[in-house]
């Protein structure tokens, strides 16, 4: 009897030790999901891990500065589906799932601001389509994120909430307008997230964080309830860590709304199926056109990423050629639509969905409730009086374009045309961003995939956007699993690694001595993980009879660091005595450090012309 009672209690804190080691971060729905059924994790355990990875890393660390607020609902919206995953199963695939949402989808549980102080109390009187499917599939809605206000721009900055940070280095734009998406995707602050796109706004922010994401084709999901920018451009849909995750979303979300006009494109057709279509591309026939106007533009860090993964799809028995498409860029010019419809559609929607305070675009105006970032183009659209003869030519002008574009596909017979979804790296926040590629697929209608293919030296994410013909969708999909499932791109960001107890890291002071050829010197080092920062004191003893050159930040070439490494910033300069400061570590710094492979070298009389090298650990 003892012994069973022994086996009992020992298969009890096995089971215990189980459900504690589960984590969320980086997993799939689909581990999340095993995790569930198999009594390792709960919804309500999930939720509370994510709500604490928001609490670490959002407001506190790096910062981010991400997540709006959280639902209210959460935990007892939980609480509800785990019970009902105990008594009747799991609704879909994403029953139980924690999912962020852009403060742009309507939801009656949580304000609804858009990024505006104007709108910081508006609460719609009906959620988003989008959001009633997520619902009803068993999905938590865990709270809203940033963007730029009124997704009108792609660095994420707004009166409401400020400025979000990118988690890859947090001194740069997250990209936009989806960026607070974007960034908490990417800081696994939920497993997935909803975004919106009207010239870029869900690609440049996945290509920014090392995301997966989607512009669907127009009409193929609704837009009913997002708040809009410019009904004939916007989409709305998700961005993601893996093709898989994204695929597991979007089954759920598409689909024809008769409160969209846009979607009697789908209305009598059947659906995509994205997750039963992954693993159906066959790269030995695909053919792609590689834009030649978008590459040569591009930095030269998103041309070589590029290059590199497309020789990989050649490898796999692709077709890449180079394409160039007559009077692209005039057509793209004539057929954009933002400016002219921005101001009509905000207001309706304020209107509909019960905007009290402010409810029309001049009224926000008159009150000054606005970002400078966004007073430009705010300004314009209010200026425009919608023409309707000019209104009826930019559409005519987008049929053009979409034609042009899908004539030249079938001609040439290209399965999808590829180019850098952003031709430049994020910039440093507060500076403009240039190099957004959005037009091609905003302004036609036709889907585009932003997909991660790899990082620049620096350790910045770059993407790669392959736009498909109409309902191409899946199919784009697919291809970019293909490249995913083989080189595994996808690298969390280092200022947001796994809780320890609960808790973000904490930091390490480091001592290193030098006493040398008549040379003595002290320096401490500081490393803040989350915030990738080594801030540093460096102290020379005045007494040393040897004439100080230079102590430096290298990176050595093995971990004992007695060999010649590269300098990566100066610490005390000639004749120096002492020097505080703080260096933002580089990705590439930031792995010699975690390796054992980061020093000082001291350069002084009397010690070797290459300098003398010390580890930091």
């Amino acid at each position: 009897m003892g012994k069973k009672l022994t086996t009992f209690i020992l298969l009890m804190l096995a089971c215990v030790c189980a459900q504690a080691q589960f984590d969320p971060y980086e997993a799939s729905i689909n581990e999340m999901q095993d995790a569930l059924a198999n009594g390792q994790t709960t919804s309500v355990e999930l939720v509370q891990q994510y709500l604490a990875r928001i609490e670490a890393y959002d407001k506190q660390g790096p910062a981010l500065n991400s997540i709006v607020r959280v639902n209210p609902q959460a935990i007892s919206v939980a609480e509800a589906l785990d019970r009902e995953r105990a008594s009747s199963g799991p609704r879909s695939a994403l029953h139980g799932i924690p999912i962020l949402v852009k403060d742009n989808y309507n939801t009656t549980m949580m304000p609804t601001t858009g990024g505006s102080v104007a709108l910081a109390d508006f609460v719609p009187n009906a959620n988003a389509t989008q959001i009633e499917k997520l619902i009803d599939a068993g999905a938590i809605i865990l709270a809203k994120t940033n963007l730029h206000e009124y997704a009108y721009g792609i660095t994420t900055v707004g009166s409401l909430f400020g400025q979000t940070k990118n988690p890859y280095d947090i001194r740069r734009v997250p990209g936009g307008s989806s960026g607070g998406t974007g960034a908490a995707v990417a800081a696994n602050f939920g497993a997935i997230g909803l975004g919106s796109d009207t010239c870029g706004s869900i690609r440049i922010p996945s290509s920014f964080n090392n995301l997966i994401g989607l512009r669907p084709s127009k009409g193929l999901s609704s837009i009913y309830g997002v708040m809009p920018l410019s009904h004939t451009q916007d989409v709305a849909g998700p961005l993601a860590r893996s093709a898989e995750d994204l695929a597991t979303l979007l089954d759920v979300v598409i689909g024809y709304d008769n409160r969209d006009s846009a979607t009697e494109l789908v209305r009598n057709r059947p659906l995509p199926q994205f997750r039963a279509t992954l693993g159906s591309a066959s790269l030995s026939d695909l053919r792609m056109g590689k834009l030649t106007r978008y590459m040569e533009d591009s930095a030269g860090a998103v041309q070589q990423s590029l290059d590199a993964a497309l020789e990989w799809y050649e490898q796999q028995g692709a077709e890449v050629v180079e394409v160039e498409i007559g009077d692209l860029a005039a057509m793209i010019s004539a057929s954009g639509l933002i400016t002219q419809e921005f101001q009509v559609d905000l207001n309706a929607y304020l209107i509909e969905f019960g905007a009290e305070n402010y409810n029309s675009l001049a009224q926000i105006l008159e009150a000054g409730l606005y970002h400078e970032a966004v007073a430009g183009p705010l300004l314009a659209s209010a200026d425009v009086e919608r023409d309707d003869e000019t209104y009826q030519e930019r559409l005519l002008a987008r049929e053009t374009l979409r034609s042009a574009v899908l004539q030249y596909m079938a001609e040439h017979q290209l399965d999808v045309i590829v180019y850098p979804t952003i031709s430049q790296l994020p910039v440093q926040i507060g500076d403009a961003q240039t190099g957004s590629n959005c037009s091609l697929s905003a302004n036609s209608g036709l889907p585009a995939l932003s997909m991660p293919v790899g990082f620049s030296s620096s350790g910045l994410p770059v993407g790669m956007e392959m736009l498909g013909s109409e309902l191409a969708d899946a199919q784009l999909l697919a291809i970019a699993y293909a490249y995913e499932q083989a080189n595994q791109p996808r690298k969390p960001p280092p200022v947001t690694p796994p809780l320890i107890d609960g808790a973000a890291p904490t930091g390490e002071t480091l001592f290193v001595s030098f006493d040398e050829a008549g040379l003595e010197l002290e320096a401490v080092f500081e490393f803040y993980p989350t915030r990738n920062e080594l801030r540093f004191t460096v102290v020379r003893n005045a007494s040393s009879s040897a004439q100080l050159h230079a102590v430096t930040l290298v990176i050595a070439e093995d971990e004992v660091g007695e060999v010649s490494g590269v300098t990566v910033h100066n610490l005390l300069a000639p004749a120096g005595l002492r020097a505080t400061g703080s260096y933002y570590m580089s990705a590439e710094f930031r792995q010699a450090f975690e390796q054992n492979r980061a020093g000082i070298r001291v350069f002084a009389e009397g010690l070797p012309p290459g300098g003398v090298i010390r580890s930091l650990r």
